[in-house]
């Protein structure tokens, strides 16, 4: 089975206007409409049997609403092979309770996106919730290493998920773009010795640019190249990488082919393409 841990939807009514913002802001192509029918077509063409959906709170006033629409997916979708994580946000002051609401709503774990949100991963802010997350035992996925549409900007750097690490101990953390977009020389060394989980979503091969003249060379849109996963590859080991596209960013084809044609154990290619997950998340 393939299961693809790193995807974006929106509802229907926004999701035209959030993907054109948002190619704008990145100036990146979009793979898809932004709606869970778009992946699910995309999932198709590509052979990915199950999509994990990320969303993103970027005001704390969002979470609830978020989060029950996350559970309403999850109800629609489920048989389709999509189901949604939950979300919290470093503002939200009924953090603890509502880390529990995404418990009892069967949502298996919550997104964060240092960048978006504003706050650095090793701000209080953020160390309180990922204690509370670890309290109930969910899986937390946060944006790592620099962020395309806002250069320079980093709130996750290996550094700083090393000090949450130390400050917190070991809980299920999946640092994703494969521990930090563009920062990939530092994960090995800060992060390889903790448990920390990688994902390889916007992190292999090229991203596709707009036509806008912003990406004046090709080395500017190249991402990590198979030496360099290799390298991540034998520092964390195949149990702790996920396969991940963060569609619509990403031709998943184009991502699955990536990981097919790595130098890889079959078992250990099983493992990233989505045992992985399935053990991670208890899916069935």
């Amino acid at each position: 089975m393939i299961i693809d841990i790193h995807t974006h939807t929106f509802p229907a009514k926004i999701a035209a206007l959030a993907v054109e913002k948002l190619s704008r802001t990145s100036h990146t192509l979009p793979f898809s409409d932004g709606t869970p029918e778009g992946l699910l077509s995309n999932m198709q063409r590509a052979g990915i049997d199950r999509s994990v959906i990320l969303p993103v709170a970027t005001a704390a006033r969002q979470v609830e609403h978020i989060n029950v629409s996350s559970a309403r997916l999850n109800e629609e979708y489920e048989n389709k092979g999509l189901f949604s994580f939950g979300c919290v946000h470093p503002d939200h002051e009924c953090y603890r309770e509502e880390l529990a609401r995404v418990k009892t709503l069967g949502l298996k774990g919550i997104k964060i996106h240092p960048v978006y949100q504003g706050v650095n991963l090793d701000d209080i802010r953020f160390l309180r919730i990922l204690d509370r997350a670890a309290e109930l035992d969910l899986a937390v996925i946060a944006h790592a290493g620099y962020d395309i549409g806002f250069p320079g900007v980093v709130r996750c750097s290996p550094r700083m998920a090393r000090n949450v690490i130390d400050q917190i101990g070991q809980f299920r953390l999946i640092l994703a773009h494969m521990g930090g977009w563009r920062q990939w020389d530092e994960v090995p060394q800060l992060l390889a010795d903790t448990g920390v989980y990688i994902d390889t979503a916007f992190s292999t091969g090229s991203f596709h640019p707009l036509d806008d003249g912003h990406w004046k060379t090709k080395e500017e849109t190249d991402m990590m190249d198979t030496d360099q996963f290799m390298t991540l590859y034998h520092a964390f080991g195949p149990e702790r990488i996920f396969f991940g596209t963060d569609s619509p960013w990403s031709d998943p084809q184009e991502s699955l082919e990536f990981i097919q044609n790595l130098p890889l154990p079959q078992a250990d290619r099983e493992k990233i393409l989505g045992d992985n997950a399935l053990k991670l998340l208890n899916l069935k």
